[in-house]
């Protein structure tokens, strides 16, 4: 069982910046692909960024290329999102997902991933 506890979310005014958190209970954290979903007000679940188990690939949804930042700690067991220039339309509560199955594509699909956390908000004002 992994256990993911996100945090850093909170309110930013538009153009602003967040860091957020996604620490990793186990001892096998290095052998996952980590991704962070959000999910906005009446909207899907979308894929927003992935990285792979050494960090060496990463995968970024077109709306935050430039923008967002994923990284990872090994030792740390920690997966980051760096999120700057900030916009209104990126309010939304943010996930971090693990995807245990080995793989060297960091293009993960919502139903692979294995492990969620519960969710931090990040809500952007204008």
């Amino acid at each position: 069982q992994v256990q993911l506890v996100e945090s850093g979310g909170g309110l930013v005014q538009a153009g602003g910046s967040l860091r957020l958190s996604c620490a990793a209970s186990g001892r096998t954290f290095s052998s996952y692909t980590m991704g962070w979903i959000r999910q906005a007000p009446g909207k899907e679940r979308e894929s927003v960024a992935a990285i792979t188990r050494s960090g060496g690939r990463t995968y970024y949804a077109d709306s935050v290329k430039g923008r967002f930042t994923i990284s990872r700690d090994n030792v740390k067991n920690t997966v980051y999102l760096q999120m700057n220039s900030l916009k209104p339309e990126d309010t939304a509560v943010y996930y971090c997902a693990a995807e245990t199955a080995p793989r060297t594509n960091p293009s993960v699909g919502l139903a692979e991933y294995d492990y969620w956390g519960q969710g931090t908000q990040v809500t952007v004002s204008s």
